[in-house]
């Protein structure tokens, strides 16, 4: 009888030496996966932004490859598509010549978008390049504060960038 009494005060004892653990182990834990729920919806959110330019520059450059369609239209056209999912206020859009990608070899990651002459896709000759090309700053489309992604100095805009682009001929 001694020895189920000692278990059960045993028992007790360890059952009142945890109290709290939960509560300590929930306050250590759940900052931690909160951070990574807000961080995984900021990346798909990103992601969701990233592919809306993508898919809105290949529908107005498809508009752009028929004749008789001024860059002007092209340029309405990609604003209308984004701003059902977007402010397009900060988006920034280029519609350039795009021969700089008929040679062989180019590395397009070294190709400066905003430097390339502008194209008027109404005087485009037939199977000449074009690119259509949309850009937003991170922060503007950003769900969260972006604390992780640090301003410049001087513009005052992120140094990242999301964009899309699509590059076709004219017909």
């Amino acid at each position: 009888m001694g020895v189920a009494v000692m278990r059960r005060n045993r028992q007790l004892r360890s059952r009142r030496d945890r109290r709290g653990a939960t509560l300590v182990e929930l306050a250590v834990v759940l900052p931690v996966f909160t951070v990574f729920l807000a961080g995984l919806m900021e990346i798909n959110h990103a992601y969701m932004v990233s592919s809306t330019l993508k898919a809105a520059c290949q529908q107005a450059a498809r508009q752009g490859v028929s004749d008789n369609v001024s860059t002007t239209a092209v340029k309405e056209r990609l604003l209308e598509i984004l701003s059902a999912a977007i402010d397009t206020s900060q988006v920034t859009v280029y519609i350039k010549d795009g021969s700089v990608f008929d040679n062989p070899g180019l590395d397009p990651t070294a190709v400066n978008y905003s430097a390339l002459s502008d194209i008027n896709l109404s005087d485009a000759e037939p199977r000449q390049l074009f690119i259509v090309r949309a850009e937003v700053p991170y922060d503007a489309v950003s769900l969260l504060p972006p604390f992780f992604v640090k301003k410049t100095g001087g513009g005052g805009s992120s140094p990242v960038m999301l964009s899309g682009q699509s590059v076709m001929r004219h017909e």
